[in-house]
């Protein structure tokens, strides 16, 4: 007879016990909703308000760049106040800025929304950075790598649904998708309600005032971090330039590519990030993440030099690979990134490992278009030569930081009412 079947094995798929499958679908939900908005939200603004593209660029660049002050704040904050009641608020605030952009119809009003709401999203962020940390305890790296399955799919099906939105090309059926993702800030707020309240924890006797900034090894592994998420912009962005542009590869290949990316991350996360449990493995799959980013560059770069066919059977191939490099140094980012943070401020700890990515984001258009795609083929080498250095760096810098963290169990945090 075959064990395992029936509703406790379904269960299990989604997480191990009540809290987690709670933190995995409040987060499903509001990526479904990110798919909905981040899809058409671009077209909305110039197709329907009828605000320039290069106004709207400017406004949403604003938005980021000042919400990157949140993020070491709200984390601090989420510490003190508890991670779920942060949380809440940043994501009512987010419910409420987004459905007022239904009513923006100028630059400055743009500008002013998307701050509120990046704001809101860098708190938030950091928020829920904690909250996963006191979540998924049994086994951490199996719980995070089910999350991020979830999260993954939520934006598949989310960015589904807003093609119809996108076919449609009409002001009801974007103002739907915009309201569609304020109502998944809210239901996910309300999802909440269905964890714990966890108290904040006390931080041990000697431990600094702000303690991310001043931690060197984490520090580095920030901007290590933010480093290596170019890649995410590499399969977003550059890719499609280059197949279009530079190669006779079939244009179907660039739906291709979001998709294969989509899947295997989907498909794979949970099988390759649930062994990545220790900072010790998380800095040997950095390491392997920058491996396989050098394997996939040259095969992209090499989509320019071959016919229509070759050209579209390397890049289905080299998505494949990259697409396993990032599910390796995502599970990297969550075991090193969970892992030498103290538990008592888990929150700021994300929140400056936030600062770092978003930070990383917001420069990679400009160094993948200018840098990588101005250099052509030697700008793919360089690219995937940088990825394999940066991840080098993961063994030395984990050991490094284990160095330097306080034994376990010296001065361990423990639960504290919230102050006043």
């Amino acid at each position: 007879m075959t064990r395992g079947r029936g509703p406790g094995r379904i269960a299990a798929v989604a997480g191990s016990n009540r809290a987690e499958r709670v933190l995995i679908l409040a987060s499903f939900v509001n990526r479904v909703g990110n798919g909905l908005f981040n899809t058409a939200s671009a077209l909305y603004f110039t197709l329907v308000v009828g605000l320039p593209a290069a106004q709207v660029g400017a406004a949403l660049t604003v938005a980021g760049l000042v919400g990157l002050l949140a993020g070491i704040p709200g984390g601090r904050l989420a510490d003190r106040r508890g991670p779920r009641t942060v949380m809440m608020l940043a994501l009512a605030v987010q419910a409420s800025a987004m459905a007022a952009l239904v009513l923006v119809e100028s630059w400055s009003g743009l500008t002013v929304v998307a701050t509120v709401d990046q704001l809101a999203a860098a708190v938030g962020g950091a928020a829920w950075g904690a909250l996963v940390g006191r979540v998924g305890t049994d086994r951490p790296a199996l719980f995070r790598a089910k999350l991020r399955t979830y999260v993954n799919l939520g934006v598949v099906l989310g960015t589904a649904g807003a093609g119809f939105a996108v076919a449609a090309n009409s002001r009801t059926a974007y103002v739907v998708l915009i309201l569609g993702n304020a109502a998944s800030f809210a239901l996910c707020s309300l999802l909440l309600l269905l964890l714990p309240d966890y108290e904040p924890l006390a931080p041990p006797a000697r431990a600094r005032r702000r303690p991310a900034l001043a931690d060197r090894p984490y520090v580095t592994f920030t901007v290590l971090y933010g480093a290596m998420g170019l890649q995410y912009a590499t399969v977003s962005l550059l890719l499609p330039i280059w197949i279009s542009e530079h190669t006779n590869a079939p244009r179907w290949t660039v739906v291709a590519v979001s998709a294969i990316n989509s899947g295997v991350c989907v498909l794979l996360q949970t099988r390759i990030g649930s062994r990545i449990e220790t900072p010790r493995d998380g800095g040997r799959a950095f390491r392997t993440a920058g491996l396989l980013f050098l394997l996939s560059c040259p095969m992209m770069a090499l989509t320019a030099h071959t016919p229509g066919w070759a050209a579209a059977l390397l890049v289905v191939v080299a998505i494949f690979v990259h697409s396993l490099g990032e599910i390796w140094e995502s599970s990297a980012g969550f075991a090193l990134g969970f892992g030498l943070a103290p538990e008592h401020a888990q929150g700021e700890y994300q929140g400056l490992l936030g600062l770092g990515f978003s930070g990383g984001q917001a420069l990679a258009p400009a160094i993948l278009t200018t840098i990588v795609l101005g250099a052509g083929t030697a700008g793919w080498l360089l690219l995937g030569g940088f990825f394999a250095a940066v991840g080098a760096a993961g063994p030395a810098l984990e050991r490094w930081g284990t160095r330097t963290r306080p034994a376990r169990g010296a001065g361990a945090a423990e639960p504290i009412e919230a102050r006043a």
